[in-house]
């Protein structure tokens, strides 16, 4: 295998006479440290959502149709961004740093990217760090030929698996978990790729939906528990893999249904064949997503999430009244619940905060604005809907705590009487193993205070979180159960290995961004 540099911004890999098989990756990616560090993030206050995927198969504009589905499914990474296509013979990657719209802001990148099969990936790191060499998809060329790949989710037992391929002679280009998915698939013996990828998860456990695109297939697979979403959607005669519907919509294609838990779908010149891993498990579906994480135009586990989040409002209503005269919300995510809320309780919902939707990640405000900056810059209230108004403020989830004390001393300030919060979901008291990307259980407020002692902290006059029975209530449930651990500590599939955020980033196990170079950081052979 032979690296061929054409210049800075186009590297591809070619193989000698010998290899086999044949074909090129051909990489367009710009590589620019400095990118990397303004897109660090900040302390959370809001549990940060896991990834976005798409694949599309069989378009003419396969890689344009991923662009918009990444736009639309910009909530679910930030990070980084990235498309792989495929003409049939070689795979062409371009990935960067930031926001969908920043990292292909140049339309001739889609001259560089031909073909009517692609992957995309919108990057929000649960393992690894926000580094270019991190941002997905990857690809490789392995022994069965070339490959990319787009992961949503968290490996619970990753960091041994990596060990002992490392320890075998692996070499590890990135920090994220995700390559170990490679890794595995290329010492695989199996005949074809579901083979391959049923030998790769007897090893690799965890929470996942995966893309994966070969020279001329589309893959779609998803864990045994169906943690993450995935749904197939069909535009003409293309194929659509996305992780919400919301895509589809942006698209005009047809929602078909979803990949279920433990399937391997994969897409070729004859169509859609479906395979299962495996290992058989409960169906454990994130309830996360239908709280906070997902669109609220959305369908995802066959539900409208809209409708999911109405039902969560009412349910808190009939769970704990408050003696008010408007309900407000805090936008966005917390719309449809706090309309569920004003309809059971009857009282009036009035739009109370406007938030700012223009801001940008690397915002940088003078010290002396004080600490509240973020929030002053992100929300503005409405003084004269809020003046003298005894307040319900619905808001769908409280991490740490320190946004809302923030938020209600700025209602205070615009004149509201009394601000009584209600929460559409439960305390979040543990952290979460299976792609949401929480504090430690120390920093999770509910963890360490009561409700009586949050709410003084919060400084209103009466705070109430939806039970876990509300929860519960607020879902269908014909498909099967939910994973409710970051309310209950209870873990449908215990962690085997606790790993930080950016263990992988330590000295063993971290690329030094400052001393490799460009040439390095491009995709190997495996």
């Amino acid at each position: 295998m032979r690296i061929v540099v054409l210049d800075m911004n186009h590297t591809f890999f070619q193989p000698e006479e010998s290899s086999q098989p044949e074909g090129q990756i051909i990489d367009s990616t710009s590589f620019h440290s400095a990118v990397e560090s303004s897109c660090a993030s900040a302390p959370i206050d809001k549990p940060r959502s896991n990834c976005a995927i798409v694949g599309v198969y069989a378009h003419p504009e396969a890689a344009k149709l991923v662009y918009s589905s990444l736009y639309a499914l910009q909530h679910r990474g930030q990070e980084s961004s990235g498309i792989v296509s495929s003409d049939g013979q070689n795979l062409f990657r371009h990935v960067g740093m930031g926001l969908v719209t920043n990292v292909f802001a140049d339309a001739a990148i889609f001259d560089k990217l031909p073909g009517n099969l692609a992957i995309g990936h919108n990057r929000y790191s649960t393992t690894g760090s926000t580094v270019l060499h991190n941002a997905q998809p990857f690809v490789v060329s392995a022994k069965h030929g070339l490959m990319a790949v787009s992961h949503n989710g968290n490996f619970i037992n990753s960091r041994s698996l990596r060990k002992k391929l490392e320890d075998e002679g692996s070499i590890f280009q990135t920090t994220s978990d995700t390559e170990t998915i490679l890794h595995l698939m290329a010492k695989s013996p199996a005949p074809d790729i579901a083979g391959r990828l049923k030998d790769t998860f007897r090893q690799l456990k965890g929470a996942y939906s995966l893309v994966i695109l070969t020279r001329s297939k589309l893959i779609a697979v998803r864990d045994p528990r169906g943690w993450r979403p995935l749904n197939i959607g069909r535009k003409n005669q293309a194929w659509i893999i996305a992780s919400e519907t919301c895509a589809f919509d942006l698209l005009e294609a047809e929602y078909v249904r979803e990949v279920e838990p433990g399937e391997i779908i994969v897409i070729d010149q004859n169509g859609l064949h479906s395979d299962f891993l495996e290992e058989k498990a409960e169906r454990a579906a994130c309830i996360f997503e239908l709280v906070y994480f997902s669109r609220p135009d959305s369908k995802i586990f066959d539900e409208n999430v809209d409708r999911a989040r109405r039902r969560l409002g009412k349910n808190l209503a009939n769970e704990h009244p408050a003696q008010a005269d408007i309900v407000i919300s805090v936008p966005d995510s917390s719309n449809t619940a706090a309309l569920g809320y004003a309809r059971n309780s009857g009282i009036k919902f009035e739009i109370g905060l406007i938030r700012n939707h223009y801001i940008g990640r690397t915002f940088i405000h003078p010290d002396q604005i004080g600490r509240d900056a973020n929030v002053r810059i992100k929300f503005n209230p409405v003084k004269g809907v809020l003046n003298g108004k005894r307040i319900v403020l619905v808001e769908d989830s409280i991490v740490r705590g320190t946004t809302l004390k923030h938020l209600v001393r700025m209602l205070r300030k615009a004149g509201a009487k009394e601000v009584h919060v209600r929460v559409s979901s439960p305390p979040i008291i543990s952290p979460c193993y299976y792609g949401m990307d929480f504090p430690t259980k120390d920093e999770l407020i509910a963890n360490n205070k009561s409700i009586e002692e949050i709410k003084n902290y919060l400084e209103v006059d009466s705070l109430e979180y939806l039970s876990v029975e509300g929860l519960l209530k607020s879902v269908p449930h014909e498909k099967g159960g939910y994973c409710t651990a970051c309310f209950t500590g209870r873990y449908p599939l215990p962690p085997e290995e606790v790993m930080r955020k950016f263990e992988q980033d330590s000295n063993n196990g971290h690329l030094d961004e400052a001393s490799v170079n460009d040439e390095q950081k491009t995709p190997v052979a495996i």
